[in-house]
């Protein structure tokens, strides 16, 4: 039986190997290819132009110039490298640029696939940061995709982090155990429940978009996260031609509810270069998301959200009160601000 790290390891990673294994072409892009081959089986079996297809294979949509390369300002709100300060008590900490998966519609894919400053690694400089930012209690580690680090790399991040005496809360996001579910060890669940009792809480935020994303081998992985009792949440992103329906989003919401994963985030697609042939309008998101709410439990129905580009943060996509104001959200200020 192979180790999660062998099997991550002989993913497809070529254009030239991509075609091999489905014996047909695609176009050459400015992206990288990244499809562990147990997905890559299941594409194949449901379809190159089904949800999980979309989601994952390279198409000459990406290579359009319009679109922002940084559609959420990380940039403009990192104040050193490897961290985004977008809100006064938490922070974004990028210990890897790695996935266990290259996502198509990715609002980082163009800083992904540099040798981006934002992924830059210098631990003695975030801590020092951190220390003289006592507003921080929370470390969200976000990347590339921190659970495809070691656990020894993990658990140095996690004792360096439980010594700085104001951060309580760690919250992972995370698509591995989706799509890498080998990775969800024993060892690893072990390693980090050793660190409960030295924060608050330990939150891990899985994303996933359709319910055909869901196999046994992951629906276990996830069931092993909940045996030792850590907080799960998901995070989804809204995407034409891939979960754009009521029903879709439902069998989705449904996934995760049974598996005792409490539905988070729903994202507005953000507008990034490569990716823009996955947009919606936000109207449409908002009609959407209104027929949700009438058919999901309040429990169940996660929040629909949009960053504004620029670097202003998450704002809410859907408010009853500003929800005839087609084309534009109202930001964190209170101003109304144009999206479409």
């Amino acid at each position: 039986m192979s180790t999660w790290q062998e099997e991550f390891k002989n993913s497809i990673k070529t254009h030239e190997g991509l075609e091999s294994f489905f014996n047909t072409s695609f176009p050459k892009t400015n992206y990288p290819i990244l499809i562990p081959r147990p997905l890559a089986q299941r594409i194949k079996e449901e379809g190159l132009d089904s949800p999980l297809g979309k989601q994952f294979l390279p198409v000459v949509e990406e290579l359009g110039e319009e679109g922002l390369i940084d559609p959420i300002g990380d940039h403009d709100q990192s104040p050193i490298p490897q961290i985004v300060h977008r809100y006064k008590n938490r922070i974004l900490f990028f210990p890897t640029q790695t996935c266990p998966v290259i996502c198509r519609y990715c609002f980082r894919k163009n800083e992904l696939s540099t040798n981006d400053e934002l992924f830059k690694s210098n631990l003695k400089n975030v801590l020092s940061y951190l220390k003289k930012h006592t507003e921080i209690e929370e470390i969200i580690f976000s990347g590339g995709d921190p659970l495809i680090l070691s656990d020894e790399k993990i658990s140095k991040y996690l004792k360096e982090f439980s010594q700085v005496s104001h951060i309580k809360y760690i919250r992972f996001h995370t698509r591995t155990p989706i799509i890498l579910p080998s990775r969800i060890t024993d060892n690893f669940c072990k390693m980090l429940k050793e660190f409960q009792e030295r924060f608050t809480q330990i939150n891990i935020v899985i994303h996933a978009n359709h319910a055909l994303e869901f196999t046994n081998k992951n629906r276990e992985a996830i069931e092993t996260l909940d045996k030792y009792r850590f907080s799960l949440l998901s995070q989804s992103v809204l995407l034409r031609g891939v979960n754009d329906t009521t029903e879709d989003l439902i069998d989705l919401i449904n996934e995760f509810t049974s598996l005792k994963v409490r539905p988070y985030y729903l994202h507005h697609p953000d507008k990034v270069r490569g990716g823009l042939h996955f947009m919606l309008d936000i109207e449409e998101g908002r009609r959407l998301y209104s027929t949700l709410r009438n058919k999901i439990s309040g429990w169940a129905l996660p929040n629909y959200i949009i960053d504004i580009p620029g670097g202003e943060g998450k704002t809410s996509a859907f408010n009853p009160e500003t929800y005839n104001f087609s084309g534009h959200l109202i930001n964190r200020t209170g101003t109304k601000v144009p999206y479409n």
